[in-house]
């Protein structure tokens, strides 16, 4: 979870920056890692990730760093079917545990 906007900053603000993202309590973490490869469970045992309900909830997903480096406007379309397919496993995790499907809007 490092980004350009924190390169340069003290540990203090990178810490207070990742506070934040805890504090927003995802229910889907996608991580990809150029080159290496993606340990859902390293990104689990961070400090303060087992509270998320991304974590509680075993959805940490990957999206394969080919797919979204890729040269050309397929990083996007092909990410962002990524995505898609991730966010209706999610919904669909969601709906089997209500018993009643989650609407969709837009």
């Amino acid at each position: 979870m490092f980004f350009r906007s924190l390169r340069g900053r003290s540990r203090h603000a990178i810490a207070s920056w990742h506070l934040r993202r805890l504090s927003a309590a995802p229910d889907i973490v996608i991580g990809s890692w150029c080159g290496k490869k993606f340990r859902p469970e390293r990104v689990a045992a961070r400090a303060g990730f087992a509270a998320l309900p991304a974590v509680r909830d075993n959805f940490v997903r990957e999206i394969k760093s080919t797919i979204i480096l890729q040269p050309g406007p397929a990083a996007l379309t092909d990410g962002l079917d990524a995505i898609e397919g991730i966010v209706s496993e999610w919904c669909g995790s969601k709906a089997s545990l209500h018993k009643e499907p989650i609407q969709r809007t837009g």
